[in-house]
This record gives C-alpha cells, sequence and structure tokens, in this order.
C-alpha cells in the first residue's frame, strides 16, 4: 500500500473530517480513503470481498438444484 501526503488543508477541512470520522466512528485516514472511493466509484477491498463471496453462494445454490 501506498501513502499521500496532502498538504495545505486549513483547520476548518481538518475539524470537518474530524467531526465526520468521529461520527462514523473510524479514523480520519479511513475517513478519507472512503471518501475518495465514494468520489471515483471503487469499491472498498471488503465490498470486493462480499461480492466474491456472493458469487461463490450463487454458484452453489445452483448446483445443489
Amino acid at each position: 500500500m501506498t501513502s499521500l501526503t496532502i498538504r495545505g488543508i486549513d483547520d476548518t477541512l481538518k475539524r470537518a473530517l474530524r467531526i465526520r470520522a468521529a461520527e462514523n466512528g473510524q479514523s480520519m485516514e479511513e475517513e478519507v480513503r472512503q471518501i475518495l472511493r465514494t468520489a471515483l466509484g471503487v469499491p472498498s477491498p471488503q465490498e470486493v470481498k462480499d461480492r466474491q463471496l456472493q458469487k461463490l453462494e450463487a454458484l452453489a445454490r445452483d448446483r445443489r438444484r
């Protein structure tokens, strides 16, 4: 995994991010990752795993029929 440094974030934006992260029960870093995923339409690693599991479950159900 890679790191990203964002400079020049004003105090108001940082405060809003901190509050939003707290409301969602996660760190500011995770909140930023989620915001970026949503903005770019990229699923989280957990969403990818969940979709794969759903496909496997559907295949298993079809085979039992």
